[in-house]
């Protein structure tokens, strides 16, 4: 065989991969990253251009709203992720990524695409007029990547050129570059984002404590949705937040309570995204868990934030060992280390702070955020603090903390299929707390955006064994106390204190029922 008839042969193999190639759909062209900038959107684009806003819980993603109009921007509110916005995720986005990345870039998706098919919207004018804001962050977990995603995803989708703004989660203010940047990243703009998590963290700690012993079914929603208005009005005006809170409790006050029933207490940990959604993300697991009687345990956005703050300052002190200071980017050289401390000890007392006057205005009375200090010493004989992705070390020493202090009756780790920071945690780590701690009751589970009822079954044979643990503690409760059930439920009906819908007994259970029978004994 000559050269000619080689070569013949090896154009007429590349042809034919070629041809093989784009029929199985191989044949586009390998995307690459552009380089976007806050800057993008430009001041003078704010009078035409609409933030579309979405990622948290209602309550969050509506406060949050509302502060970025009091601070002069069109926002519009983006749906909860749903099963709809699975797919246009699995359709437009990469492979193999985790179902929060398709839930969350599906989202957005959709909403441009009825804003194109359903509101007759040209795709130059939802490009010109619409930009969506959302955070970022490094390191292992996928979450790094989501900015790509919704690029890549949009491009795919026929919008080309859709503006994703960008702020980091621990980039600190001015992160926008320019005087003329449309989106200021400034202390305003921060303080006003901080004080709507933490009004939406309060308002829904105290929507999950009254909603399971609510007398009137509907009654707890209702007042939350009136509250959310008050509050919504605030954040929009600039008015007084506290306030504004105290508007709430007077709404929240008139919901009538019994809370001498038993009910297990259920926390929800793990994957951030997948234990905040309160949609098809989790399969509704908050709702599923109250239907089936139990109380449910959040954590709130509040605990995120001081975790952040931990991280930076734990960070800070390991680099003051070295010799000599380092010159990465959030390394200390040139840098006042002692003043860069204090400077995060304000902001942790700012946040604390600002949570228990919100808490203590709205009536969550006895909830205490948690000490991150004591969360890492708990978790460091079994994980490093210092690896990170996901919540790092925070599920472990969760897990230990509510069975040693005896916060709950079960734990729930709910994270995606294939969340590489969560999975390791949970299916791994975690096995061995369980092994020390055998009267622990901790259920992981993962959500693939198809398996509800395998999920929920799951949850239901472990659910029974809290919900013994309950019933247990109140009889105990009561012998301890020389009351029959009849008796106590008598006192607590004929009493407006016992029947204080903010009304948090001493802790000595997990159970609030069994605490109760305590006071009231």
């Amino acid at each position: 065989m000559n050269i000619t008839e080689d070569q013949d042969i090896e154009a007429e193999l590349a042809d034919y991969a070629a041809q093989e190639a784009k029929s199985l759909g191989l044949g586009r062209e390998q995307w690459v990253e552009p380089i976007h900038s806050n800057s993008e959107f430009k001041v003078s684009d704010r009078p035409h251009t609409t933030l579309l806003v979405s990622g948290l819980t209602l309550a969050h993603d509506q406060l949050v709203a509302a502060a970025l109009r009091g601070l002069g921007y069109k926002v519009e509110l983006l749906e909860s992720p749903d099963n709809a916005a699975l797919q246009f995720g699995k359709e437009f986005g990469n492979r193999g990524q985790c179902n929060p990345t398709y839930y969350t870039v599906g989202n957005l998706v959709k909403s441009l695409a009825q804003l194109r098919d359903q509101k007759g919207l040209s795709t130059e004018e939802i490009i010109k007029n619409y930009v969506f804001i959302t955070a970022g962050a490094c390191g292992p977990c996928r979450f790094g990547m989501y900015v790509t995603e919704y690029r890549k995803a949009l491009r795919d989708a026929g919008f080309d050129g859709f503006r994703v703004l960008l702020f980091q989660q621990q980039g600190g203010i001015k992160q926008a570059t320019g005087d003329e940047a449309g989106l200021a990243i400034d202390q305003k703009f921060v303080f006003n984002i901080v004080r709507a998590i933490i009004a939406g963290d309060v308002l829904n700690l105290v929507g999950y404590r009254m909603r399971p012993y609510e007398v009137t079914e509907g009654a707890t929603d209702k007042a939350l949705n009136e509250a959310k208005v008050v509050l919504q009005k605030c954040f929009g005006e600039g008015g007084s937040v506290v306030a504004a809170l105290y508007k709430c409790r007077r709404i929240l006050g008139k919901v009538e309570v019994d809370r001498t029933q038993p009910k297990p207490v259920v926390s929800v940990i793990g994957e951030f995204w997948a234990m905040t959604t309160e949609g098809d993300g989790n399969y509704g697991l908050q709702r599923f868990l109250e239907q089936e009687g139990a109380e449910v345990d959040i954590q709130g956005v509040t605990n995120w934030l001081l975790f952040m703050v931990w991280e930076n300052r734990h960070d800070t002190l390991m680099r003051m060992t070295l010799k000599e200071d380092d010159k990465s980017k959030k390394g200390l050289e040139g840098k006042d280390a002692t003043k860069k401390l204090w400077m995060l000890k304000a902001a942790e007392a700012a946040v604390r702070g600002t949570f228990q006057t919100y808490a203590k205005v709205l009536g969550l009375h006895g909830y205490v955020l948690p000490d991150m200090d004591h969360v890492a010493d708990l978790a460091a004989k079994h994980y490093d603090n210092n690896v990170r992705g996901g919540e790092g070390h925070m599920e472990v020493g969760k897990l230990i903390h509510f069975v040693e202090d005896r916060v709950n009756h079960m734990t729930i780790s709910v994270k995606p299929f294939g969340c590489m920071p969560s999975s390791g945690v949970s299916d791994g780590v975690q096995t061995i707390v369980q092994t020390m701690y055998p009267e622990s009751i901790f259920l992981p589970i993962e959500t693939t955006g198809d398996g509800k009822v395998n999920v929920q079954s799951r949850v239901q044979m472990m659910l029974f064994k809290a919900r013994q643990r309950a019933k247990e503690e109140l009889a105990s409760a009561l012998e301890a106390n020389k009351l029959d059930e009849a008796t106590f439920k008598a006192r607590v009906k004929g009493s407006r204190r016992w029947n204080n819908p903010f009304l948090q007994p001493a802790h000595k259970y997990a159970g609030v029922a069994a605490n109760l029978a305590y006071a009231v004994g």
